[in-house]
């Protein structure tokens, strides 16, 4: 192989992968994907643990609480929702990091009984507080 064909060869490969990443970027965040039914995004949460609760708080810039639905069954928490577009659709979007359309963020919690103590949406994030209860289980 001569030095041109390795270089033409190796530009084919870097566009390549440019082409791949750029389907893959816009597969996960295209507004199109708003009316789709499954999620097409995952939050980010941090969960912080005391004796008497869990707090979790979890990543939702611009989602309004009218769109928000919060789901305890047993261990089981299940958050989910759909952030939409702030802008009108003719816009033309010259940057778009924030992922929009359905979510959905399923937690598995520790073994325990747990009751939803509280939900506050405040600076782009949903805080949830989950009581812990410690009832006698013949310990």
């Amino acid at each position: 192989m001569s030095l041109d064909d390795l270089d033409a060869w190796m530009w084919a490969e870097a566009c390549a992968m440019l082409n791949r990443a750029d389907r893959l970027h816009r597969q996960f965040f295209r507004p199109a994907d708003l009316h789709a039914r499954p999620p097409t995004w995952e939050p980010l949460v941090d969960i912080y643990e005391t004796r008497q609760e869990f707090k979790i708080m979890m990543a939702l810039p611009g989602v309004a609480p009218e769109h928000l639905q919060v789901i305890l069954e047993g261990t089981h928490l299940m958050v989910s929702g759909k952030r939409h577009l702030p802008v009108s659709p003719e816009a033309e979007i010259k940057r778009l990091e924030i992922p929009y359309g359905r979510f959905e963020r399923r937690l598995e919690l520790p073994v325990g009984d747990y009751e939803l103590g509280g939900r506050e949406l405040a600076n782009g994030c949903l805080i949830l507080t989950l009581k812990k209860h410690t009832g006698s289980h013949g310990h």
